[in-house]
């Protein structure tokens, strides 16, 4: 079984080479390996091995799919030894950290012992051919799957569910092992993204470079250009390490270089654009790089969730809660992207997807029981004028506010129908878009660039004009555009979101779900998927 010919070695060692040196004491010597016969598996053995390895048992329906398929003949020896390909996947399992996954897979030593040359024990050939079926599996549903959908909707994650066939995915890994590396038809492209950061964020930590940014707070003010303080050098350096400075000067003046990368690091934070440095800022910086890296992975796990057809949609519009942005995306290209603002922390905005089939111009809105309840009763007790003072009227034993510029939904909203009831809008209060943290609606999602909306969407259709556009968005009269083809709208949670030009944006966890992910995956040391 320890015989690989030459070309197999080389092509094995220059797949892995990125990896090898962290996998040095578990690599194993293919040079050795003895010739092995064809194994026969059958619905006996396989029974019979996961009652000798019972830990494994979770994944003994996938397994037996995958024979099924396979109608039952070795997938990972040939006439000689264990395949290429289960060298490959053995070796991608070892570094499973750079996937940003912390999990053991369950008789892993086991596994070892068919690799590792120094081990004069090896389990046997039937064993050593189902424990790596098993490691597919655990591969597989860690990487490409991640948290199950029973789970995701426990957690109030909506977003359609991915669903992939492990058997396929294997059939096509065998034909090409490259797709180990990267596949934007197996993970969503943001994935491979995100693990570009995370390297670049271990190796930040690796090399000692994340230093405290120390300041006197009794004595501290905000910091602004042509300011000179020691602290100046600190977040120069910080800067620099970020990638928000092309060049380290080592100076403390703050200077125009140095406003430059404040304000880049300002923008990818989602922050104040502006070049004053402040206590909030300070603390922000000091966070332990610890914090960063948990924080990509937690998006790393968020992303396999997410079906890779979306990125290849021709149009959709995608809303990130915590950026507090919605974007219009149109041939895979960023049509329109926005401000938003969304519901607060007693009302939050549902993470959900819909397809929105009409533009309402000018629209009533048509208050929830609940505010009439929790809210409008009160002041109407209080000031029998409330509604009209309002723009507000009874109607059918509820209550609506008319169309026009101080209507809640602003001069237009965007319909997707969903038993949430959310849906996108303009809004009269657009002093709110300053804020930085911005939760002030009851659920729906407040569109800053509303008009812009609706004019990219209607660009191309003959029937609506600009100037009907905006006729239509008098505030005179409710008018509704139905449209001719209906648009995908994902709303999502992403904490860290790297750009096309390899930046990564970090935003505030509004609604503590990273928090709350975090206890899942990984609280009390409990290896996910074990």
């Amino acid at each position: 079984m320890r015989n690989f010919t030459f070309s197999l070695i080389i092509a094995a060692v220059s797949f892995f080479a990125f990896s090898f040196n962290s996998t040095t004491k578990n690599r194993a010597d293919f040079t050795n390996r003895k010739a092995v016969s064809i194994i026969t598996i059958d619905a006996t053995s396989i029974n019979a091995f996961f009652k000798k390895y019972p830990k494994l048992k979770k994944y003994q329906k996938d397994v037996e799919d995958i024979y099924k398929a396979k109608q039952y003949k070795s997938i990972w020896y040939d006439d000689k030894s264990i395949t290429e390909f289960g060298a490959l996947l053995y070796q991608k399992v070892n570094v499973l950290k750079d996937q940003g996954i912390e999990a053991t897979m369950p008789y892993k030593d086991v596994i070892d012992q068919a690799f590792n040359e120094s081990d004069n024990i090896e389990p046997p050939q039937i064993d050593t051919e189902l424990l790596l079926t098993n490691m597919y599996v655990f591969y597989a549903s860690n990487v490409y799957s991640g948290v199950d959908p029973a789970t995701l909707k426990k957690i109030g994650w909506f977003l359609p569910a991915k669903n992939i066939s492990y058997a396929r995915i294997l059939d096509s890994l065998i034909v090409d092992s490259d797709r180990l590396n990267e596949d934007d038809y197996l993970l969503f492209s943001q994935y491979y993204k995100l693990q570009d950061a995370l390297k670049k964020y271990r190796k930040i930590e690796k090399d000692g470079l994340w230093q405290k940014i120390t300041i006197d707070s009794a004595t501290y003010k905000d910091m602004r250009p042509d300011t000179t303080a020691p602290a100046i050098k600190q977040i120069r350096q910080r800067l620099y390490v970020l990638g928000d400075l092309k060049q380290d000067s080592k100076s403390d003046f703050y200077d125009r270089e140095l406003m430059d990368g404040v304000m880049n690091y300002k923008k990818r934070h989602g922050l104040t654009l502006n070049y004053i440095i402040n206590r909030d800022h300070i603390k922000q910086f000091n966070e332990p790089i610890s914090k960063r890296i948990k924080t990509i992975m937690l998006n790393m796990e968020r992303c396999r969730w997410i079906p890779t057809k979306l990125a290849r949609a021709e149009e959709y519009v995608m809303v990130n809660i915590p950026s507090f942005r919605m974007f219009y995306v149109k041939d895979g290209k960023y049509d329109l992207v926005s401000d938003i603002f969304v519901g607060n922390r007693l009302s939050e905005t549902v993470i959900f997807s819909g397809n929105m089939d009409r533009i309402v111009f000018s629209p009533y809105w048509y208050v929830p029981n609940s505010i009439i309840q929790n809210e409008l009763k009160l002041q109407i007790a209080s000031n029998k004028n409330y509604l009209a003072e309002h723009n507000m009227e009874w109607n059918g034993g509820k209550v609506r506010q008319k169309p026009g510029p101080k209507n809640s939904l602003g001069l237009v909203k965007f319909m997707f129908p969903n038993p949430n009831d959310i849906y996108m809008h303009d809004t009269p209060a657009k002093s709110l878009f300053q804020f930085e943290n911005r939760t002030f609606s009851h659920g729906c999602i407040n569109v800053k660039e509303a008009k812009q909306l609706a004019l990219h969407i209607l660009k191309d259709d003959p029937d609506w004009p600009v100037d009907k556009i905006e006729k239509a968005m008098s505030g005179e009269k409710e008018t509704t555009c139905m449209l001719k083809r209906k648009i995908p709208v994902y709303i999502g949670y992403f904490t860290a979101w790297v750009q096309d030009n390899g930046e990564i944006n970090f935003f505030p966890d509004v609604y503590s779900r990273d928090e709350s992910l975090d206890k899942l995956l990984y609280s009390d040391a409990v290896t996910m998927k074990d």
